[in-house]
């Protein structure tokens, strides 16, 4: 599976497709880029004079990489015309704002796969390799 059939593969369409790029993948992670759009919606109100990319959208962001396509890859095997993805859970620290413009890379590391649950590990760096945020987040994928 090569890695924009990968992303083709995701159940998000724009606005809310927040992957780019996919740079690596194996059986134990992946990482992945998304640009912010400047134009995006949400930073007309977040915050008035002085727009931050808002705390849910950078963990959207890390769990469409870090989990949902690493979650597809490992079902590579599966059929996956209709399936369905569920977050179960998500624990995140925030240390950077995410202007504007600027782009991100996503780095996730599989903590364990079964039964279709998928816990990773997943950090966000910033252009100049620092840490924007980083936590675990848990998703389900129900593959038909």
């Amino acid at each position: 599976m090569n890695f924009e059939s990968l992303i083709n593969l995701l159940p998000y369409s724009e606005p809310f497709l927040f992957v780019d790029e996919l740079k690596e993948v194996s059986e134990n992670g992946i990482s992945g880029t998304y640009t912010f759009k400047e134009e995006a919606d949400f930073y007309r109100g977040h915050f008035k004079d002085n727009p931050v990319t808002p705390g849910v959208i950078l963990t959207e962001c890390m769990a469409q990489i870090g989990v949902v396509c690493l979650g597809i890859f490992l079902l590579k095997n599966e059929e996956l015309k209709n399936f369905g993805v569920a977050l179960s859970n998500e624990s995140i620290d925030y240390f950077l704002p995410v202007l504007p413009g600027e782009k991100v890379t996503v780095v996730s590391e599989k903590v364990y796969f079964r039964f279709n649950k998928l816990k990773c590990k997943v950090h966000m760096f910033n252009a100049e390799e620092k840490l924007v945020c980083r936590g675990e987040i848990s998703g389900m994928i129900k593959a038909e």
